[in-house]
């Protein structure tokens, strides 16, 4: 007690003994102020001696964290019931939260972003188990940005220096799949529309090898381009009855979302499966089409390679690039660029169709966003002399045989 029985902030002799949390304290009742506290007889480091520490010393310090770590766990123990995963999955999981929770890096970062850490644990814990899961999957069940998610997850990668091995095409595809209704015996899908897992998996791993061998995998979403090889494939298995329906009605009926991009992912697979019909003798006679094509899906992935090497020549990635951006490359006629681009584009023309292969080209190559423009050259540019200066830099573009690789060397070495 202060000095007089006055508290020694404002003066007040208004002092009263309150209890708090089962401790007497000794407070002014005039501004609050605490001029004594009592002794705890439970402690969080001491508790085996029984000593008495004050408030301050006591659990109560860490509650705050102890609730949000509390917490934490028990959403990643949820998050590991949801997805079914096993009891160890869910230990390493909950060991990894904590870890991070402790960690430095996570002390100041939003709310928002505490609440991913938990899913970024299992989603890290299931790729390590290789376990096939998807960050989407774990997106949708947390409610979460796929691009915030990310952002945590290569955080959490970092920080923890946890080693994470990427998922293999075949699990990727399964798990895709899993959740197709059509692949399940489902009451509100008609019968002609149920199709065996078994054979729709074996097709769509075909058909994403087809992609991935035609560049349309590279730097693209997966998602879309399962979606169009699932849906061509669980077509082609029975063609008569399912090739009037859409990709859009296909995925209402398996209870998936349609990504935006899987229709033009749909158009480019079958433009490559167009290709490699011309190909076959007992199809030419035929006059096929983006529909008609498909009954013949499974002679195609059959003979895939054949086919593709007759269908695409091969060239070096330069002239596949010079012959696909032909029209925006500085200095080339147009007259050039129009055949560049007829050589490069799928659907180059009649001529293009009777001709040769055409190179397998990347679609960014074939379907360019910007091209370039080539500027008028000016009146005073125009006329080359042949003793305009070259630059180093320049210089270094040029090819040179071995002597003169032999020559340059020597001399770069004189003294």
């Amino acid at each position: 007690m202060a000095a007089g029985g006055r508290c020694p902030g404002c003066g007040s002799a208004a002092l009263v003994e309150d209890s708090h949390y089962a401790q007497q304290q000794l407070v002014c009742a005039a501004c609050g102020c605490v001029l004594a506290e009592g002794l705890l007889t439970t402690t969080y480091t001491e508790e085996e001696h029984l000593r008495e520490v004050a408030y301050s010393q006591s659990t109560g310090q860490k509650e705050q964290l102890s609730r949000c770590l509390q917490r934490g766990i028990r959403r990643v123990q949820d998050l590991c019931k949801v997805l079914q995963l096993p009891r160890v999955f869910e230990e390493t999981a909950v060991s990894y939260f904590q870890r991070a929770l402790q960690h430095p890096s996570f002390h100041l970062v939003s709310l928002e972003k505490k609440e991913l850490l938990g899913g970024c644990c299992v989603f890290v814990t299931c790729r390590q188990h290789n376990w096939p899961v998807t960050m989407g999957t774990i997106c949708s069940l947390l409610y979460a940005k796929q691009e915030l998610f990310a952002s945590v997850y290569l955080s959490l990668q970092k920080e923890l220096e946890l080693s994470v091995p990427a998922l293999s095409l075949a699990d990727l595809v399964k798990t895709h799949l899993n959740s197709f209704r059509l692949l399940q015996q489902a009451a509100d899908v008609p019968a002609p529309f149920v199709e065996d897992k078994e054979k729709v998996v074996a097709r769509t791993m075909q058909m994403v090898e087809l992609a991935s061998e035609t560049w349309l995998v590279t730097g693209r979403h997966p998602v879309p381009i399962l979606t169009a090889a699932a849906f061509l494939s669980w077509q082609s298995l029975q063609p008569g009855t399912r090739l009037s329906c859409t990709l859009g009605r296909f995925c209402r009926m398996a209870g998936v979302d349609l990504p935006p991009p899987a229709h033009l992912r749909l158009k480019e697979l079958l433009e490559i499966l167009l290709r490699m019909a011309s190909q076959l003798a007992w199809l030419r006679v035929f006059k096929l089409d983006k529909k008609t094509v498909v009954k013949h899906i499974g002679d195609l992935l059959q003979h895939r390679l054949f086919l593709l090497k007759n269908a695409f020549c091969q060239q070096d990635g330069e002239e596949q690039g010079a012959a696909a951006l032909g029209e925006g490359s500085p200095g080339s006629s147009p007259a050039a660029a129009g055949v560049a681009e007829e050589k490069g584009h799928p659907s180059g023309g009649k001529r293009q169709r009777e001709g040769g292969p055409r190179p397998l080209l990347p679609p960014c190559l074939i379907h360019p966003r910007k091209r370039l423009r080539t500027a008028a050259p000016s009146p005073s540019g125009s006329a080359i002399t042949g003793h305009e200066p070259i630059s180093d830099s320049e210089l270094e573009q040029y090819l040179r045989g071995p002597e003169e690789i032999r020559a340059f060397s020597r001399a770069k070495a004189w003294p």
